[in-house]
């Protein structure tokens, strides 16, 4: 079966694209950050990723499923508190780049964090027919 026709491959490809982003840019977050939302933010990703492993092994997805969901809208609500507290206008743990750069940063992690968001809601639409 090609990658193409496969959703769960296509699902951990969008994955792994959006952790190389996020890591990027969760290392560039303010020093007294590394240890608080940037870490958080990267244990829910990790969270994610074991999620969708383990909802294509189980026959039962139901549950399973659900906890993607809501990762998925915790991993949503992080990135959008890190925009807010300019985060990404962070370089080397010190603001320096503008707010038009931490905005298309904001849109590039967002952008990849709802594709993902789509794919996942595809799958809860087929798995609860």
């Amino acid at each position: 079966m090609s990658k193409a026709h496969n959703p769960e491959v296509n699902l951990h490809i969008k994955l792994f694209k959006m952790i190389a982003l996020a890591n990027i840019y969760l290392n560039h977050f303010p020093r007294h950050e590394k240890y608080g939302l940037a870490q958080q933010i990267r244990n829910v990703m990790y969270d994610i990723y074991n999620l969708v492993t383990e909802c294509q092994k189980r026959y039962h997805k139901k549950t399973t499923l659900t906890s993607l969901d809501i990762k998925h809208e915790q991993l949503r609500m992080m990135f959008k508190l890190a925009h807010e507290l300019n985060y990404l206008q962070f370089k080397n743990g010190k603001r320096c780049d503008t707010e038009k750069e931490a905005n298309r940063r904001y849109i590039a992690i967002s952008s990849l964090v709802n594709e993902v968001g789509a794919m996942i809601g595809g799958w809860i639409k087929s798995e609860f027919k």
